[in-house]
């Protein structure tokens, strides 16, 4: 990326990180209701309003610190609630709904890359204006593909255990659930040790250079 300051980092961005973080969170309300719990319906969650997702520590402060310290960024919004009781196939059900957040994030990586071919196109015809389109496109794609791919890993409370817990027998499952009231210190550990840059990394940078190809975004 072009060399930036803070401020100027923040600015660009802010908008990637607020849309990846809400659509995350609005992609697994809105799985849910389809699948009979209208719960994050009903609590006014089901709207693109930031303000209804944002964590001051997962949205505001843990990205701001990634971001000031260079390295790759992601965060988390207030979860959408979701009560399995009123789910169809409470199991089944419960890994579709948490596998809607990592498919929204690479649906919008899809979209962030096409935002900044349109900047990158507008900058070949000699408008520089364009520049500020093309670094958010840039940091979009990025932010998604980290979010999906993190939220992928089998850590409870990650959306990647979800779909193991549907996939293991019941009492394992349990057991296995349990995990998550230790999740963020796991991760958070992970993240120090640079085990999580070792496991997410190669996933993220083989999708980055295929958006890239697809876009022709060399």
């Amino acid at each position: 990326m072009w060399q930036l300051n803070f401020i100027q980092q923040v600015i660009v961005y802010a908008l990637p990180i607020l849309f990846a973080i809400t659509v995350h969170e609005v992609a697994h309300g809105w799985v849910a209701s389809k699948l009979g719990d209208k719960t994050a319906l009903m609590l006014g969650r089901l709207t693109l309003n930031p303000l209804k997702h944002i964590d001051l520590i997962g949205t505001v402060i843990i990205p701001l610190i990634l971001l000031f310290l260079g390295g790759f960024i992601f965060g988390w919004a207030k979860p959408v609630p979701v009560n399995p009781n009123n789910l169809k196939k409470p199991r089944r059900d419960m890994a579709l709904v948490a596998i809607a957040g990592p498919i929204a994030n690479i649906i919008m990586a899809f979209m962030w890359a096409a935002i900044m071919k349109l900047g990158t196109v507008l900058m070949g015809h000699g408008l520089q204006f364009a520049l500020p389109i093309v670094l958010m496109g840039q940091a979009g794609v990025m932010i998604n593909l980290v979010l999906m791919v993190l939220n992928l890993i089998p850590i409870p409370p990650l959306d990647g255990s979800r779909v193991v817990s549907a996939l293991l027998p019941p009492k394992l499952a349990y057991k296995y659930d349990r995990i998550a009231h230790y999740g963020i210190f796991i991760l958070l550990l992970l993240l120090v040790t640079g085990i999580l840059h070792l496991f997410l990394w190669p996933p993220i940078m083989l999708l980055h250079k295929l958006i890239t190809l697809i876009f022709q975004l060399g």
